[in-house]
């Protein structure tokens, strides 16, 4: 995927800066009084950006005194921004972002994110635990694993989630997950529109989510389309659940 905007990937979720999305969409208005405009709806400081002073930076690469503010904005409200633009610009880079979170929000890539994070705690815990043996150590890096999946906001599907399982050494795949989560009260069993849904208990619990997604039929009527999500808290109760054995399947 060629890159249209320069994506930061050095917070937990990527971000770009406001100031080159606005570049980019060629809007005519001033930065400050457009990224005003676009605040207005709804989005929130510290939660669908962040506010940032940098020096300004001449056509030429110089680095001038002067400051200015810019804003890392997370992808949702980059490409919610580009919807609001309502041109072919906004259209093409609404486009990109939503190739990239496809490409984020893949098990390939949560999986990455998980194991980096649970290898920057395996070292922290080397340093600060220095009196242990790096034999201990070596015993925890899966349970970290599944530390580091809670953290993560992203929500995956049951399919993915058997493939986490599958690339930490369990052998199960997507129907036999299924299965599992149905004969052990995680999803629905009965026949109907709500089977494969996740019970009270498993929604209670926060290890499921569930996504509804509208579609619209060739003779016009309009259904809501409804998928089963596995939380990132769901996902390290799983896989924890599974490494330890106690799962029977």
């Amino acid at each position: 995927m060629n890159e249209l905007i320069k994506i930061n990937y050095d917070s937990e979720q990527p971000t770009v800066s406001g100031r080159e999305l606005h570049e980019l969409l060629e809007v005519k208005t001033p930065y400050s009084m457009w990224f005003d405009r676009m605040s207005e709806y709804g989005f929130s400081d510290t939660i669908d950006f962040s506010t940032v002073h940098k020096n300004v930076i001449r056509a030429d690469g110089v680095e001038m005194p002067q400051m200015q503010t810019d804003h890392q904005l997370t992808v949702p409200m980059a490409k919610e921004i580009c919807m609001l633009q309502r041109n072919e610009k906004g259209k093409q880079a609404r486009q990109y972002f939503i190739q990239l979170e496809n490409a984020w929000n893949t098990p390939e890539q949560v999986m990455a994110r998980a194991l980096k994070l649970a290898d920057k705690q395996m070292h922290a815990l080397q340093i600060e635990n220095s009196e242990l043996t790096y034999q201990n150590q070596l015993m925890h890096p899966k349970a970290l694993f599944a530390d580091a999946v809670a953290a993560s906001k992203t929500s995956i599907l049951v399919g993915e989630l058997a493939k986490l399982l599958r690339q930490n050494g369990v052998d199960i795949g997507e129907k036999r997950l299924f299965d599992y989560l149905r004969d052990n009260g995680y999803l629905i069993k009965r026949s109907g529109t709500d089977r494969n849904m996740p019970t009270q208990r498993s929604v209670d619990a926060g290890w499921f989510t569930i996504k509804e997604t509208t579609v619209n039929h060739a003779d016009g009527h309009i259904s809501i389309s409804k998928t089963p999500k596995v939380t990132g808290k769901g996902q390290a109760y799983f896989i924890n659940l599974f490494l330890s054995g106690k799962a029977k399947f």
